[in-house]
């Protein structure tokens, strides 16, 4: 027993490396395997070819728009201004690397054993560990954490080929922008790489075909989004599906369909952002006897699955198939494998953040939602047209939504949309938690001018007592 480790987790993303981490300084003798895959590494995909790179070129993206946009208004003139899509890969590379590296030292100050290597279930209490090269290695195993994320995901006829039909990890490493590009898919992912390569020049066109686009959030957020997007010059293509490509004619030529029958886009590059597949294949699950959800390893609030000792945490476990949910599933696995555990997990609020300009923020029930939840609700919405800080700020365009229990208050969804709003989606998420009321928030006195008054606002407003409109 002295060779065996109380957790070996499988797949070092936000789960899995937060998990072993946390383990680790609960005095936990800790293994963490990764394969170091085209999309991972340790970090997994969220650090090396996922949020953190996307979020550094939104950055470059927001400065170069607003150079465009707003410039001569702030009172700085972008005169011979030139936009290097390189330089802002190197910088999101940069950023990537030096958190990656964080990890290590991180793994190493909380002992956690490293291997390299793919990892699976061979046996009650063993990992399998095969690296490229070499033999494989058994590890010894109290429990096992699955997290081993989720992969990008395309359809028939629209394979990512790496050049001409790429996803998120070639978009990412893009260095030279074409000159026209047809986005499929407009959720969070594909509105994000729409808003950085519109910025950096590139003829960018959505098709989306659902009826608005990120069609999971708030209804009105997608409309909003939709006329900023215009304004920019990205042509949205909504209720349209993509239904051949022709890779090669020069330009490609993609056909699609809508209630206006089908036409044909012509673009140099097409970008699928059609969602992400968990990653299950291979590890041993059935022969296990672990339970799924559909495509989805099955899990209960501790994180646990159907087979004693054996746990799952990030994509791999269910939806929203998100980042920090991830981490927070990988902070209470630890803790229950420790004995230590005294909250499950809530996946009711969690929230959801689009870091396109403007940004998007949901958390909880929207207005449909709830009522179909059989709530009587009061909705108190403040536009931001007029907002002080958003005004300031040269972007004031958006809203922040609350929806609450008309009877006693009680938060039960907020939804957002304007400058900076991933930072206000924290007091939502707080507010619900501890079941505030918006009397509760707006009791409290916001900093002003800030962006956080615009969720006070919209408190007040839903008290049918409004201050600033």
């Amino acid at each position: 027993m002295a060779d065996t480790y109380d957790v070996v987790v499988i797949g070092a993303g936000p789960g899995g490396y937060v998990c072993a981490i946390r383990a680790g300084q609960l005095g936990l003798r800790v293994a963490c395997v990764e394969s170091n895959s085209y999309e991972g590494g340790f970090g997994g995909t969220c650090l090396n070819w996922g949020c953190i790179p996307a979020k550094a070129l939104l950055e470059s993206a927001a400065l170069a728009q607003n150079l465009k946009a707003h410039g001569e208004e702030l009172g700085v003139r972008p005169i011979d201004v030139e936009y290097d899509m390189n330089a802002a890969v190197e910088r999101s590379r940069f950023i990537s690397e030096k958190l990656t590296g964080g990890i290590q030292y991180l793994f190493k100050k909380n002992k956690v054993d490293q291997f390299v290597g793919f990892g699976r279930i061979a046996g009650p209490g063993k990992v399998e560990v095969k690296p490229e090269d070499g033999e494989p290695i058994v590890l010894d195993a109290k429990n096992i954490v699955i997290a081993t994320g989720s992969v990008m995901k395309s359809f028939p006829g629209f394979e990512i080929d790496g050049s001409k039909v790429i996803g998120s990890r070639e978009a990412l490493a893009l260095r030279n922008p074409p000159s026209s590009m047809v986005v499929v898919g407009a959720g969070y992912v594909g509105v994000e790489f729409a808003d950085v390569f519109n910025a950096f020049g590139v003829d960018v066109t959505v098709v989306e075909a659902l009826d608005s686009l990120v069609p999971l959030a708030d209804s009105e957020i997608g409309k909003t989004l939709a006329r900023s997007f215009k304004k920019r010059g990205i042509d949205i293509r909504t209720g349209t599906k993509v239904k051949s490509l022709d890779r090669d004619a020069s330009p490609m030529r993609l056909t699609v369909e809508s209630s206006k029958g089908e036409e044909t886009i012509d673009t140099d590059v097409v970008l699928m952002a059609v969602g992400r597949a968990p990653f299950t294949e291979g590890l041993g699950l059935d022969a296990a006897g672990v339970g799924m959800d559909g495509p989805w390893v099955k899990v209960n609030e501790w994180c646990e699955t159907s087979v004693p000792g054996i746990y799952a945490v990030g994509d791999v476990a269910g939806e929203p198939m998100l980042a920090h949910k991830g981490s927070h599933e990988g902070i209470v696995a630890a803790e229950r494998i420790a004995g230590v555990a005294h909250h499950p997990m809530r996946y009711d609020n969690i929230p959801s953040v689009g870091y396109c300009h403007p940004e998007i923020a949901s958390i909880g029930l929207t207005e449909d939602e709830a009522k179909a939840a059989g709530h009587e609700i009061k909705v108190g919405k403040y536009p931001l047209t007029a907002h002080g800080r958003a005004l300031t700020a040269a972007h004031n365009e958006g809203f922040v939504k609350i929806v609450a229990d008309a009877r006693y208050g009680e938060v039960l969804g907020v939804h957002m949309i304007g400058y900076n709003v991933s930072e206000l989606i924290g007091e939502a998420g707080l507010a619900r938690a501890l079941e505030s009321t918006v009397e509760e928030i707006a009791a409290h006195a916001h900093a002003h001018p800030s962006m956080a008054e615009a969720v006070m606002e919209a408190a007040f407003a839903a008290m049918d007592r409004p201050i600033h409109m």
